[in-house]
Parts: structure tokens; C-alpha cells; sequence
């Protein structure tokens, strides 16, 4: 138990700055792929060893949807790698449209989180949201139990049949004005779950969403970039990677 108090007091404060700063800490992101040149034969075998179809074969290479991809790194470890991004701003405009505004409430914004079925993957990245190291609160947001007191619906997993309802009515219970972020591929689009008999896909199916944020599960300081993004203070990552000439 001394060491560790001793090794704490040694390394002072470990608290991120971000947004104040980048955060360049090892382990606060997966990582994630991205464009890359390469001839088109072997774009057309790096993208045959994805699950889940986020790689397509471009002019220029390879190219992603991170709408879909769920860091496997297959793509990664293959005979021809892609090139990967230690990155963790990936939160984007559903749609490439317009967020709702919530400048309002940029420095004072209430969150409810949702599991619409996950795997509760998504939740442990979110529990560590008000944790010493991440503390959201040092930038006014808050998490309610309450979708009445709300300001962001969170939502994580595919939308379940039997979570559909709940879901529906926690946003409709939301005062105007009211976002919805949609967190981790299964809640965008139903990642591998997809849409089955017991699973009804991404949140769009049953609720507007506002802001995107790719990942499986994303970081939280993804998380934190969506939230950000949902109240105007972060500019907002594209939907795919964009191709790179060699």
C-alpha cells in the first residue's frame, strides 16, 4: 500500500487537459485505420480481410468507414497493413447535416446515458467519463438519471425490441431543446448485431440522431469530443477517411 502512495505522490496529477490541450498519454485510444495508398490489388486484399465491411478499394488505395469498423485490427495485422491512427477525435454530424444547438447549455450540460441492449462495453468507457482521470465535470457536464432534467441523450448498443420503447419514450420526455448522440457503430448503425428479429438496428430507427461517434467501443475522450461537438466547442471529424494521393 506505501508504494503505491509513494508512486502516486511521485507522479503527480494524471488528470487529462483535453480539450485544453491534446492528450498524448499511451492508452487513451484504441486507435482506428485509416486511407491509405497502396496499388489496388492489394487495397483489394486488405479490404477482403474486414468483418464488417468498413474497408473499400479507392483510386488511390484503400479507404474506411468508420461508421462501421470495429477496430479488429485486422486490417492492421494483415500482409499489407493499412495505416493506423492513434487518434480519438472521431465524433461527427449524423448525416453531414447540422446539430441541433445546444450553446445554451455549453457549460452546463445534463446527460442521460441509455443502454439500448449493448454488450456493456460501451458502458465501462462511459463510467470512467467522471472518473479523476477523464472528469467531464471540469467542463459543465453532467450525468442525470432523469430524461426530463436532460439536455443529451446518450444512447449505446443496437436498439433492441424490448429496449425500444424505453427508448422512445426517455426522448420524448427530453425538453427542447434536445440531442441525441448515438455512441459506438452498434448504436449508429447496429454494428454486427445488425437487424434481426430481436434488434431493430441503430438508434436512427427509432429516434433523430444528432451527432455520431464511431468506435466499438469508443474511447471516452471520443465520448468527450461528441459531447463537445453536440454543444458547438469541438469541429466535428469526417464521417470516412479521406483519400490520400501518394
Amino acid at each position: 500500500m506505501t508504494n503505491w502512495v509513494v508512486r502516486g505522490l511521485l507522479r503527480g496529477r494524471q488528470n487529462t487537459v483535453y480539450p485544453a490541450r491534446p492528450e498524448t498519454a499511451e492508452g487513451v485510444s484504441p486507435g482506428r485505420p485509416v486511407a491509405t495508398p497502396m496499388p489496388a490489388e492489394e487495397a483489394r486484399a486488405a479490404a477482403s480481410a474486414c468483418p464488417v465491411g468498413a474497408l473499400a478499394v479507392s483510386e488511390h488505395g484503400l479507404v474506411v468507414d468508420h461508421l462501421r469498423c470495429v477496430h479488429c485490427q485486422r486490417c492492421l495485422r494483415g500482409d499489407v497493413p493499412a495505416m493506423w491512427d492513434g487518434s480519438y477525435e472521431w465524433a461527427a454530424v449524423a448525416g453531414g447535416g447540422a446539430v441541433a444547438t445546444m450553446r445554451p447549455f455549453k457549460r452546463s450540460l445534463h446527460v442521460r446515458y441509455l443502454d439500448s441492449g449493448a454488450c456493456g462495453a460501451c458502458m465501462g468507457e462511459v463510467g470512467l467519463l467522471d472518473s479523476p482521470r477523464y472528469n467531464f465535470h471540469r467542463l459543465g457536464v453532467f450525468f442525470t438519471p432523469s430524461p426530463r432534467k436532460a439536455d443529451v441523450l446518450l444512447v449505446a448498443g443496437p436498439v433492441t425490441e424490448n429496449m425500444r420503447a424505453a427508448l422512445v419514450a426517455a426522448f420524448e420526455a427530453m425538453p427542447e431543446p434536445r440531442v441525441v448522440v448515438a455512441m459506438g457503430v452498434c448504436a449508429v448503425d447496429g454494428g454486427i448485431f445488425g437487424k434481426t428479429f430481436a434488434v431493430c438496428g441503430g438508434a436512427e430507427a427509432s429516434v433523430p440522431v444528432d451527432v455520431v461517434i464511431p468506435g466499438c467501443p469508443p474511447p471516452p475522450l471520443a465520448v468527450i469530443h461528441g459531447l463537445l461537438v453536440a454543444t458547438g466547442r469541438a469541429t466535428p471529424a469526417p464521417l470516412a477517411s479521406e483519400e490520400e494521393t501518394p
